[in-house]
C-alpha cells in the first residue's frame, strides 16, 4: 500500500490497521521466543536416560589449607547442588551408582591480593584448585577429567579468621559450579 492511499484512509482506520500488524507481529515474536523454551527443566538441566543416581566420596584435602573442614564442605555443596537441581538421587557406592563424581582439594593459597601504600595487605585472596573426574558408570572413560579453580578476596584486618573462611567457601561454590555446570552441559 503506498503512502498516497494511507494518507486518503480514516484515521481511525489507518491506526487500527498498524495496531493490527503490530499485534501480529508481537504475537510471532512472543510465539517464536518461547517455542524452544519447553524442551528445557526448570533448573536448566535434563538427566541423560538411565541415569538416575550419582555417586560423590569423599574429595580429600591433599593441600595444606589448615581449614578443618574444607573437604566436608566441598563434599556437602556437591551433594546439594546434584540432589537438589537434578532428578539424581545419591548412591551409597561406586557400584550403585550411574555416575560418579570423585577427586581431591589439590592446592590451598591465601595470599595478599592489594596492598596500602604502607605495604600492608589491604585484601588477601584464597584460592583453591580441584582435581575432579565424572564418570557414568556404564562407560569405560570419564567424560572428563580436569582442574577447577575458585578464588574470593576479603580484609585480613576485620576478622581475619572468619574472612579466610568465608572467602574458602565462596571460592569452593565457585569450583562447585564449574564442576556442575560441565557435568551437565552435555546433558
Amino acid at each position: 500500500m503506498d503512502l498516497n492511499k494511507i494518507s486518503r484512509l480514516a484515521p481511525g482506520r489507518k491506526w487500527r490497521q498498524i495496531r493490527d500488524r503490530f499485534i501480529v507481529v508481537l504475537l510471532l515474536s512472543v510465539g517464536l521466543t518461547f517455542s524452544g523454551c519447553f524442551s528445557y527443566s526448570f533448573t536448566g538441566t535434563s538427566i541423560p536416560e538411565g541415569v538416575n543416581s550419582i555417586y560423590i566420596p569423599f574429595f580429600a584435602d591433599q593441600s595444606t589449607s589448615g581449614i578443618g573442614d574444607l573437604s566436608d564442605q566441598l563434599n556437602q555443596v556437591l551433594i546439594e547442588r546434584f540432589v537438589n537441581q537434578t532428578k539424581l538421587q545419591l548412591a551409597n557406592n561406586r557400584s550403585n551408582a550411574d555416575a560418579v563424581l570423585e577427586g581431591q582439594i589439590t592446592s590451598y593459597r591465601n595470599q595478599p591480593f592489594s596492598v596500602t601504600s604502607e605495604e600492608e595487605a589491604s585484601r588477601n585472596e584464597v584460592s583453591i584448585s580441584v582435581r575432579a573426574t565424572y564418570q557414568y558408570t556404564s562407560e569405560d572413560q570419564p567424560e572428563w577429567s580436569q582442574q577447577f579453580s575458585g578464588s574470593a578476596t576479603y580484609d585480613p584486618n576485620e576478622d581475619p579468621i572468619e574472612g579466610e573462611e568465608n572467602a574458602a567457601s565462596e571460592a569452593l561454590e565457585q569450583v562447585v559450579n564449574n564442576m556442575f555446570n560441565d557435568a551437565v552441559s552435555d546433558w
